[in-house]
């Protein structure tokens, strides 16, 4: 791990609640701070006085072609957002020991969307290989193959700027998938048709003071936001989701 990214590094250590409710009062508080932020970018337009705004561009999914996971039919509106790098080896740690608890205890239950949004900070400026990643996955989906490609990138991540993402191998990915046009993906990747998504994307973690990969927002209309940091076992995303909920419940 490099200097000056140690934040980045798992936080198991800490305690558990003391974790959800330290970080949840920290998103509370810097939440008349988050309209401040991202007003101030030229390249956000929104309203000043309506922090549902800024909810809202947290809780959708950036492109028409990028669907939600969520259960067939389910009306829940309660959404957890993870904010990942696809070079973040932490990112990739929650890809392969929790997602999937989360997806099958929540999300094909109804009671839970999941959306992910990149936020690059594995770049470096002679190849910026995480954002050529977050393209590639944007490139899929514009073939109906988002979260397929999203799991093979996770599933073959080796790391912070290991050379594992080239556009060679983003293709063979693709091949492995699926992707039936595979000279349309090709080209797609080659003239970066989708960098200004990923340039949003991590625009508006930035916006809403996240730090480090993963990040998440786990969030409802009728509750305050709760915020986790860092690859966390499955016990405190599900003691987060369970308090969402039920929150949701007595309103």
């Amino acid at each position: 791990m490099k200097g000056g990214r140690k934040h980045r590094t798992d936080k198991r250590r800490i305690n558990k609640k003391a974790l959800i409710v330290g970080i949840g009062l920290a998103f509370i508080m810097i939440g008349g701070a988050v309209v401040a932020v991202l007003m101030n970018s030229p390249s956000t337009a929104l309203n000043k006085n309506d922090n549902s705004e800024v909810i809202q561009r947290i809780v959708a999914p950036i492109s028409e072609n990028v669907p939600v996971l969520a259960s067939e039919g389910g009306s829940s509106n309660v959404t957890m957002v993870e904010f990942g790098d696809y070079q973040c080896q932490y990112c990739a740690r929650f890809h392969n020991e929790t997602k999937d608890q989360i997806v099958n205890n929540f999300v094909n239950t109804g009671e839970l969307r999941f959306v992910f949004k990149d936020f690059v900070i594995n770049d470096l400026p002679s190849d910026r290989a995480s954002t050529l990643a977050a393209e590639a996955s944007y490139c899929a989906a514009d073939q109906g193959k988002y979260w397929q490609y999203h799991d093979e990138l996770y599933d073959n991540s080796r790391g912070e700027n290991t050379g594992w993402v080239t556009e060679d191998s983003l293709k063979q990915f693709a091949t492995k998938i699926g992707i039936q046009n595979l000279t349309e993906f090709s080209g797609c990747i080659e003239n970066h048709t989708h960098r200004d998504l990923v340039e949003a994307n991590t625009q508006l973690a930035q916006g809403i003071g996240l730090r480090s990969t993963p990040s998440f927002v786990i969030i409802s209309n009728e509750t305050v936001p709760i915020a986790i940091e860092g690859a966390q076992p499955y016990t405190v995303f599900k003691q987060a989701i369970d308090d969402v909920l039920a929150n949701v419940s007595r309103t």
